[in-house]
């Protein structure tokens, strides 16, 4: 495990993990334009309303993402079986 520096909202934060360094940065990152979005439309909001309504905002798009997956495994699947019935006629 490992330590990599990031700055959010101007903020430092040492985040220990596994992952790539560039990957954290990348997710770093996006945390802090979610934040900014918030912050423009809602100046004075504190901190923890803003941090709260940026992970409900990537919640959302999380639980999405999976229902669109979930949907695409469908298909493949109902795709995998119909081929596999023509490849045995």
């Amino acid at each position: 495990m490992h330590s990599v520096e990031v700055q959010i909202l101007g903020q430092s934060y040492s985040i220990k993990t596994n992952e790539d360094e560039a990957y954290i940065k990348t997710l770093a990152k996006y945390v802090d334009e979610k934040l900014k979005e918030v912050y423009k439309v809602a100046p004075n909001i504190n901190h923890v309303k803003a941090a709260i309504m940026v992970a409900f905002g990537i919640a959302d798009e999380l639980y999405k993402l999976k229902i669109q997956q979930e949907d695409l495994d469908k298909i493949i699947e109902e795709k995998a079986k119909m081929l596999q019935v023509y490849l045995n006629k």
